[in-house]
């Protein structure tokens, strides 16, 4: 896997602002993958100013371990609301490169559209690689919602305004739901299907629980 050079990292707040508006105009959210056959889940953890980034490719839909890797690296940014991907890709970067199976599919443990500029985390990790994406974040970041229906696979649509921007989706009963939003190059739709489908008996999806643990079984 090879990431696009789309702009610089090491940038003050402003020109940031500026580069989630312009990227946001490329988000794709129409489906453009039919056969899932391998997801990557993706998660970054942080100990003062070092980075644990993971990358984790699972089979799809039997959820079967295929590669790891990891990624120590410096912290370009410090943590700024709305800027989240700022400070995770650079460390993602490497370890997503590092990976030699291109995967169908990338989850992030972040927003996508469900973001003040339309561009979260996993919108811009999907530009990033032009890969189809989808966010699956544990809280909200914008927008309103009815709670949804305590069985797995209830939802409700998250709005900003009358602008549909994700979902809140149960993925586990007597549990918190997950927000779900599009990342890039898929359809809400698909993108809940998917999440549920890479539920087991967790309330987050293996791909990136599986990164999650990846990331703390090294700084811990």
């Amino acid at each position: 896997m090879k990431a696009l050079k789309l702009h610089k990292w090491q940038i003050n707040f402003k020109h940031a602002v500026d580069i989630q508006n312009e990227l946001a105009g490329y988000i794709n959210k129409q489906d453009c993958i039919h056969n899932i056959n391998t997801v990557c889940g993706v998660d970054v953890g942080f100990k003062q100013n070092t980075a644990y980034a993971a990358a984790v490719v699972l089979s799809f839909p039997k959820l079967k371990i295929l590669e790891r890797s990891f990624v120590i690296s410096q912290v370009l940014m410090p943590y700024i609301p709305g800027l989240l991907s700022f400070r995770e890709i650079p460390a993602l970067i490497p370890a997503l490169e590092k990976i030699k199976i291109t995967p169908d599919l990338l989850m992030a443990d972040g927003q996508g559209l469900a973001h003040p500029r339309r561009m979260g985390l996993a919108s811009h990790l999907g530009l990033i690689f032009d890969l189809p994406a989808v966010g699956c974040a544990k809280s909200r970041l914008i927008g309103q919602a009815s709670v949804p229906e305590n069985r797995k696979g209830d939802y409700t649509l998250l709005y900003e305004g009358n602008e549909v921007v994700g979902a809140v989706l149960r993925t586990k009963e007597n549990t918190k739901p997950l927000f779900i939003s599009i990342g890039h190059k898929i359809s809400l739709t698909t993108a809940i299907k998917v999440v549920l489908d890479c539920c087991t008996r967790y309330r987050l999806p293996e791909p990136t629980r599986r990164a999650h643990l990846a990331t703390q079984e090294k700084y811990k």
